[in-house]
């Protein structure tokens, strides 16, 4: 009762800064919440005329003023196309995660409690000024007593209080429009929350961060144009991370490239295949990749940073993905159809014939366009969005995936605004195919399955052995008759157990034939 008053008062103040944003608008067109339409209309009167631009823009400007748990948040929504639409996703996309630092005494204060060593002992030098300062932590430079240049990420003091506080009312709305509204479910306005939960909870825990960043750089062992900073485990906590200081500058920055003699088709030629590489390759990939999270060196090394976001696909995913592009690629709208109903993503009473109608739809105008002139982002933008009028329960994984696009593309686009960066990545594409598409790749994982399924079997024929003795002892109630022939069967030759393994063996080879 005490947490739900508490709520309802920081909802109250929520409603009004929105207001005053004017952000409650798509509210008032809600049809099956009456009264919710009504309260936001007559909230509109509340909002500041000196507020203008578009509504994500407002959006965004009212997260900012709400604080770090709000910023966030929108950086979250910005996945969200299904939800706000594509222009509000690309204007909460740009939400810049800055805030005023904290003071270099605070700063001092953490390092020496997590790491329990006076700074002094800690680094030869510590520059006091940050060098970036967003809504969870700050980096300063440093340099160790070794001599080697680093850079120190410390959590703001107090931030996993803050960010409690913010979830808790986030859950408890979310909760509470599930349960008044029926109609917000398909949404999963819960499940966001919680998967936005568990993305904030990595973010304030920097020892995951670091985890991330360690993964990534052994996925790319050997990779000439790409790696990770070396994180110094050393220095490294909950509540700060040190690596490698990198020299350099952002991917956008043509000006430093030119200086460097460093050709931008190159370059987004071996982002293109990092970015293929880590979505179907290894399936897990950075989903914070704008220009200020990707350095490149003098030498055109590219080398990301902030590893608080990372997504992850597994295997029949990322098939899914593959067969949907091939299926559009090649006008198959069938097949695409028949994916999402095959994956589950769509509920088996809608009708297979009028999704294929609508994906057609969408492929139709892409069959006269070269490969160079398709954006992969926007097709699996349409799709999620198109699939949303089919009951399409919500898919986080593809969503930050279609985020991570629209950045990747954009700043393809940046570089050089002639090339598409999947034309450049086609060989690498067209690899993968067939070794994980390919017929022998189908055949090799049946017979992987096939041997999976007969490890188990020993196990299988345990358990239907005990359940026979249980049968025979009455344990369990079956029919009269079908007890006397399981204990005929399990007493000759022809045992229960030689029965069961027959059963199973003919149940694997016709899942896999089938």
């Amino acid at each position: 009762m005490i947490r739900s008053f508490r709520n309802l008062l920081r909802l109250c103040r929520l409603a009004w800064l929105l207001a005053r944003h004017g952000v409650l608008e798509p509210l008032e067109r809600r049809a099956e919440a009456p009264t919710i339409s009504t309260l936001a209309r007559f909230m509109r009167r509340l909002q500041n005329p000196a507020v203008t631009g578009r509504w994500g823009e407002r959006l965004a400007a009212a997260l900012v003023e709400l604080g770090p748990s709000f910023i966030k948040l929108g950086q979250s929504l910005a996945t969200r196309a299904d939800l706000i639409g594509d222009q509000a996703a690309h204007d909460l996309s740009a939400l810049q995660d800055r805030l005023q630092p904290f003071p270099a005494d605070q700063a001092r204060e953490i390092l020496e409690a997590e790491l329990d060593r006076p700074l002094d002992e800690l680094f030869a030098r510590f520059d006091p000024t940050p060098v970036a300062a967003a809504s969870i932590a700050q980096v300063h430079r440093a340099r160790t007593p070794e001599g080697l240049d680093v850079a120190v990420k410390i959590l703001r003091p107090d931030i996993e209080e803050r960010f409690a506080r913010d979830l808790d009312l986030f859950e408890w709305i979310a909760d509470t429009m599930e349960r008044a509204a029926p109609w917000t479910e398909r949404f999963r306005p819960v499940e966001t929350v919680r998967l936005f939960r568990q993305t904030v909870e990595v973010e304030m825990d920097l020892r995951f961060e670091a985890a991330a960043a360690a993964e990534l750089a052994e996925n790319f062992m050997g990779d000439p144009g790409f790696r990770i900073s070396e994180v110094d485990w050393s220095r490294t906590t909950g509540r700060v991370m040190t690596s490698a200081w990198i020299e350099g500058c952002r991917i956008d920055n043509r000006e430093k490239l030119a200086e460097y003699g460093l050709d931008p088709t190159a370059l987004l030629a071996e982002s293109a295949a990092v970015f293929f590489n880590q979505v179907f390759r290894d399936g897990f990939f950075h989903a914070d990749m704008h220009p200020g999270n990707m350095l490149v060196e003098p030498s055109g090394v590219l080398v990301p940073v902030d590893f608080g976001i990372m997504g992850r696909l597994d295997l029949p995913t990322r098939f899914y993905l593959a067969d949907m592009l091939t299926g559009f690629l090649n006008g198959n709208w069938r097949s695409v159809a028949e994916i999402h109903f095959r994956m589950g993503f769509l509920p088996p009473h809608q009708s297979v014939d009028l999704f294929t109608q609508a994906c057609r739809s969408i492929g139709e105008p892409l069959l006269d366009k070269p490969l160079h002139e398709v954006s992969v982002a926007r097709l699996l933008g349409q799709v999620l969005r198109i699939a949303q009028t089919f009951e399409m329960r919500a898919q986080p994984q593809l969503l930050l995936l279609h985020k991570t696009m629209v950045v990747a593309e954009g700043v393809g686009r940046q570089l050089n605004p002639n090339v598409n960066m999947w034309t450049l990545a086609r060989p690498l594409i067209e690899q993968w195919m067939i070794e994980n598409r390919g017929p022998e790749a189908i055949a090799a994982r049946a017979g992987v399955d096939l041997l999976e399924g007969l490890s188990r079997l020993p196990a299988l024929v345990r358990g239907a052995d005990t359940v026979l003795t249980q049968l025979r002892e009455g344990g369990v109630k079956l029919h009269p008759d079908v007890v006397s022939q399981l204990g005929r069967n399990r007493g000759g030759s022809g045992s229960a157990v030689t029965v069961v393994l027959a059963l199973a063996v003919g149940l694997l080879i016709g899942l896999v034939l089938g």
